[in-house]
């Protein structure tokens, strides 16, 4: 393996704290990070696309992303399609060699996994993982009329040689994209061979803050303000103002402040609004119209008409932005103003007071959003107090420790898993947080009295919920527990918690410090005790394999019916007194 990439590969198995397993997996592990990283900027469990397990068809990674989601199952494709009303999908698979060459035997192999993926009479044989994204697949091209266009097919072919546009490979890689072009499945493919400077370039690319430069010609800067170092108010024209919102590969990137709250969707009334103008006769009218985008960076640097910002996001304007972006490649838009308004402040007190002054359109009330943003504040600094080997991080704005050398990757909690440990282990509901993480946010945060991110919650029960789901993700990676059952993983930690402390909530419970207190420290102590952890653990499992239960069974395990009969399989479990530890 080249010299660089294998310091770099340490390097990730290190801040993830992955367990090294030989140098061909933990390059298949490093590889998919770096190449899906560069198409998904979020963050992911990069297990969730690994393929190479044997029967993997010559592919070692895969990931299906929708609408900007990484995708895992057909409910998120629907949820996907009743918010947006439409699909846009891009497919990558990942073939990683630790040889030193382009291979165009390997590369063949490779080819014919892609191949056959599409098949309509599949030949190889099919690992479970490729299965999976075979479903998942064939789910979403039963649902082509719903396509803005076509997937786009991305092949990446990664080995630690130098690529030297070699004429054998080259002539594997053109005939493939013709191939695949000619099943009309496709809008676009590209196969991409991938050297060891390349790949060392993209894992890189993960830990850089996001940066973009554009003209921001017709501005005019705010006065002085306490807190803010510059500010501006002016109009972007729609090629500028791309620059902020894409990626070089035309993605959308994550620079929502606000990641609880995704795209409304176009049933929603503003957006519908929006698109109205955007498609009526007067598109120029949007200028006006609008209220613009605010966008809080914490660091410019100009250079004449020239603007470079660094850590930005856009702290309001979420929705015009996807609005923007699902009509940014019709040429008749190219033309037209958008009202922006920038400013520049590491302040985190006056980011929040801006996004909350901002953020009047959508349906969350002002006063939600205020406690909503006032309460993960504080949830991030109670994350902060703990120190050694308790030490975590609630990622509040997602990326906001990217850059950060200092913090391990794999103690950063992001909002999604808090949400979905929180609601297993004290709601005990894991079959309601399997489905796509929109429709909990929608059924728990956005209504009048939220059963998530209570402003009357005390911070505790969050904390010990995330630090259970780092300890189990933990185990799981040091294969120190069976790691199939890492896609039932929210029912463990659900039954994790039952084992310790077997009793529902009281009223009020989460509102109370001393009830929280009684009902946490026993989960906390046994936590933070290693050997006593993987007991518990390992007896969870016990309880899920005495259920006699289909773990394998996705659409089961997503329904309320596979939560009652392993609560029912526990009691009996108890009951033959088999819980001794």
């Amino acid at each position: 393996m080249d010299r660089i990439v294998s310091r770099l590969v340490e390097d990730l198995l290190s801040i993830q704290e992955i367990a090294s397993e030989n140098p061909e997996k933990d390059f298949e592990r490093f590889v998919n990070f770096s190449i899906i990283s560069k198409e998904f900027n979020r963050s992911f469990d990069i297990d969730d696309t690994l393929t190479g397990n044997g029967d993997d068809t010559g592919i070692d990674g895969i990931a299906i992303i929708v609408n900007g989601q990484l995708i895992q199952s057909k409910e998120e494709i629907d949820f996907l399609l009743i918010s947006n009303s439409f699909l846009e999908v891009t497919m990558v698979f990942i073939q990683s060699k630790t040889s030193n060459h382009f291979d165009t035997r390997d590369m063949g192999i490779f080819v014919m996994g892609v191949k056959d993926f599409f098949s309509e009479t599949p030949g190889l044989r099919r690992n479970s993982e490729i299965l999976s994204f075979v479903e998942l697949s064939e789910y979403l091209f039963s649902k082509a009329s719903q396509f803005r266009s076509n997937p786009k097919c991305k092949l990446y072919y990664v080995t630690n040689g130098n690529w030297e546009n070699d004429g054998n490979c080259l002539a594997v890689i053109n005939t493939t994209k013709d191939d695949l072009l000619r099943t009309n499945l496709f809008s676009d493919v590209i196969f991409a061979p991938v050297g060891a400077n390349e790949i060392a370039k993209y894992y890189r690319e993960t830990k850089n803050i996001v940066t973009t430069t554009f003209i921001f010609q017709d501005k005019v800067p705010l006065p002085d303000l306490p807190n803010i170092k510059e500010a501006y108010y002016g109009i972007l024209p729609l090629s500028e103002f791309k620059k902020i919102l894409l990626d070089e590969n035309d993605n959308m990137r994550n620079i929502f402040f606000d990641n609880i709250r995704d795209f409304q969707g176009f049933e929603n009334p503003v957006n519908t609004s929006i698109e109205s103008t955007l498609t009526g006769d007067t598109p120029e009218l949007f200028t006006v119209l609008n209220n613009g985008i605010t966008i809080v960076a914490s660091s410019l640097r100009p250079s004449g008409k020239n603007f470079t910002i660094s850590d930005y996001q856009i702290v309001n304007g979420c929705q015009t932005s996807n609005v923007l972006y699902n009509h940014i490649k019709n040429a008749t838009f190219n033309n037209f103003n958008i009202p922006v308004k920038l400013i520049i402040t590491d302040n985190d007190d006056v980011k929040n007071r801006i996004t909350i002054a901002t953020n009047s359109q959508t349906a969350i009330k002002r006063e939600q959003l205020k406690a909503m943003t006032d309460f993960q504040k504080k949830l991030e600094y109670y994350f902060l107090t703990f120190e050694g080997d308790e030490k975590l991080y609630y990622e509040r704005r997602s990326g906001q420790y990217q850059s950060d050398s200092s913090v391990v990757k794999s103690r950063i909690i992001n909002i999604q898993n808090l949400i979905k440990s929180f609601s297993s282990m004290f709601y005990e509901n894991p079959d309601r947080v399997t489905t796509y993480f929109g429709t909990i946010v929608k059924q728990n945060i956005e209504n009048e009295n939220p059963t998530i991110f209570n402003s009357k919650h005390t911070c505790l029960p969050y904390y010990t919920s995330a630090l259970s789901f780092y300890r189990l993700d933990t185990l799981f990676r040091s294969k120190s527990i069976d790691t199939n059952y890492r896609k039932v993983k929210f029912f463990v930690l659900m039954l994790f918690r039952m084992l310790i402390i077997n009793k529902s909530l009281e009223r009020n419970f989460l509102n109370s410090e001393k009830k929280v207190n009684e009902y946490c420290k026993p989960i906390i102590d046994i936590i933070n005790d290693k050997e006593q952890t993987i007991i518990y653990f390992q007896k969870t499992i016990e309880v899920i394999k005495y259920s006699k239960l289909d773990i394998n069974d996705k659409q089961f395990i997503k329904q309320v019916k596979f939560t009652d009969k392993l609560k029912e399989a526990y009691n009996n479990y108890s009951n033959e007194e088999k819980l001794n530890f």
